[in-house]
């Protein structure tokens, strides 16, 4: 049944087993839904990046700090500001006195985890620096290319109701997040629960406690690689995909790249779900988190105020999914 050669590093119970420690151990900490933090660890099986939307205050800088923690992984975050350059990021060449010779100082952009902070808040020139990082996990300074460090991913976040001072980001980098999630705002036994939280402590900052390995979240990003997606699946996701390019509502559709991310998107929540194949559900749940952000809706659509999501879920609704049986 497996898609690859080899035998995987894990069970799928051991998998799923991991997965549900990571989810917990970050819970604890963050008052967060169960979809937002299963979209995250998405994205992290995936071996992608994520894109959070969301208004400021709602955590999302403790979210991937202490998803950082809690796999045993390093973590940077940047702060995204329109005078931000492209060095700032990755680093630069400065001249060492003492050795009388150039040496490369690391930028923020030289972690395992990325937290790119109000990334829509820097210059199309330097919002083009993650793209290298991000697609071939280098960068290049001076004609010298440098790997970034493995496990490597960036979790960035855009505010969507402040546009003075911000800068679009470009459809080739948007391309690049597989996973496209806001936080929200928590319920009200949530907000009750930070209240409580707050009073109870001397600190404003939540711990976790490290639930992983370096080397084991590497095997864990190994398995989905080991998932089995029958036929009548694999025409389901072209269908939709395809069925994007197509629709009255949008002038761009989603590209082959986008088609890969869904695949690879559904293949790493079967891991997550405890399994070693993938289900109609696997796609479609995850079809507007990682499609929306990839289609360009035309003129009419823009006036009539018509969203991506609903885009993509009309586009859904407008395909029969695959009825089957587990493997």
């Amino acid at each position: 049944m497996d898609d690859a050669n080899g035998e995987p590093p894990l069970t799928t119970d051991q998998a799923n087993s991991l997965c549900t420690d990571i989810i917990d151990e970050v819970g604890s900490s963050v008052v967060a839904s169960d979809d937002y933090l299963r979209s995250l660890l998405v994205a992290v099986l995936s071996k992608q990046h994520a894109l959070i939307e969301d208004v400021p205050g709602t955590g999302k800088t403790l979210t991937a700090r202490s998803i950082a923690h809690t796999i045993g992984l390093e973590f940077n975050r940047i702060q995204f500001t329109p005078d931000m350059l492209p060095a700032d990021i990755t680093g630069s060449n400065i001249y060492d006195e003492e050795a009388r010779n150039f040496r490369f100082a690391e930028g923020p952009i030289f972690s395992n985890i990325v937290l790119a902070e109000d990334i829509n808040r820097a210059p199309p020139k330097t919002q083009s620096a993650l793209i290298e990082a991000m697609q071939e996990k280098q960068v290049t300074v001076a004609n010298t290319t440098r790997d970034l460090p493995d496990p490597f991913f960036v979790i960035a976040s855009q505010n969507p109701i402040e546009e003075e001072g911000t800068f679009p980001l470009p459809t080739s980098q948007l391309d690049r997040f597989t996973i496209k999630t806001n936080m929200g705002y928590p319920e009200r036994t949530g907000e009750r629960n930070l209240i409580d939280r707050r009073l109870a402590r001397r600190t404003s900052m939540p711990t976790v406690e490290q639930v992983l390995d370096p080397e084991t979240i590497i095997d864990l990003q190994e398995m989905p690689e080991f998932v089995h997606v029958d036929e009548e699946i694999r025409e389901y996701l072209l269908d939709i995909v395809r069925a994007t390019r197509t629709h009255e509502a949008v002038d761009t559709g989603v590209s082959p790249r986008g088609l890969q991310r869904l695949l690879e998107a559904a293949r790493a929540r079967a891991v997550l779900e405890g399994r070693d194949f993938t289900v109609p559900d696997d796609v479609k749940l995850l079809a507007p988190k990682v499609l929306s952000h990839r289609i360009v809706l035309d003129s009419a659509a823009l006036v009539d105020q018509t969203s991506k999501p609903e885009v993509i879920e009309d586009v859904l609704d407008q395909i029969t999914a695959p009825l089957m049986n587990e493997l």
